[in-house]
């Protein structure tokens, strides 16, 4: 599967801390049917057959809504559940390394936090960026966010999608506007949200305002 930037649009993060008594299956149900637009398998405390039974259960679903499904940071669980790429963080595998084992039809993320690591991705071969976090964040506690501007010089030094990831909620999102952005990604803003198929909705129609202007979803 080759990366559409349309499909970044709305880019979510599973975490199965907010599942509430339901399932991550019935979390991530509702998340698609708001408008997901790709989905992004991270479930850290899961291992072994737990994590791929699991990881198996979520690519179906995605499937069944032709929605994308990347693996967090496991090139290997990628490769032996044929997921449909994955998101490599700066302290996994390389690029090299994973599209050596995924092979050249694989979508492979990188994460950046400044234009350096951004144009060795590019160099590398990734083919979008996750660029962040762009706000303060609970996911990740020891990170200072990105300014605006530094934002801004990692788009615009780039070819490939850059999305947006950390603390984004639907009240601070506009302020991403003008960023050079092709989407942003969402954790709590969809999983720890009680209705998560509105959230996810109204997330994804802020993020056409404000990335696509007014353009129409079924573009």
């Amino acid at each position: 599967m080759n990366c559409n930037k349309k499909d970044l649009l709305l880019y979510a993060v599973t975490d199965r801390s907010w599942t509430a008594g339901r399932t991550l299956y019935e979390q991530t149900e509702e998340a698609l049917k708001g408008g997901v637009t790709c989905l992004q398998f991270r479930e850290k405390n899961l291992k072994g057959a737990e994590l791929a039974e699991q990881a198996g259960q979520i690519q179906k679903l995605c499937a069944r809504y032709q929605v994308p499904f990347i693996v967090n940071d496991n090139a290997q669980l990628a490769y032996a559940i044929d997921a449909d790429g994955v998101h490599l963080g700066q302290e996994d595998m390389s690029v090299p390394e994973a599209r050596k084992l995924l092979g050249q039809h694989k979508i492979i993320g990188v994460s950046a936090r400044t234009v350096d690591q951004a144009l060795l991705a590019l160099e590398q071969g990734a083919d979008y960026l996750g660029a962040g976090a762009v706000f303060a964040t609970g996911t990740k506690k020891d990170t200072v966010p990105l300014s605006l501007s530094q934002l801004k010089e990692i788009c615009s030094a780039v070819s490939i999608p850059c999305v947006a990831i950390g603390g984004i909620s639907k009240n601070n999102i506009r302020q991403l506007s003008g960023s050079g952005i092709s989407g942003i990604a969402a954790i709590s803003a969809i999983f720890a949200q009680t209705d998560i198929q509105k959230a996810a909705a109204e997330l994804r129609e802020e993020a056409e305002k404000i990335i696509w202007g007014s353009f129409s979803r079924n573009l």
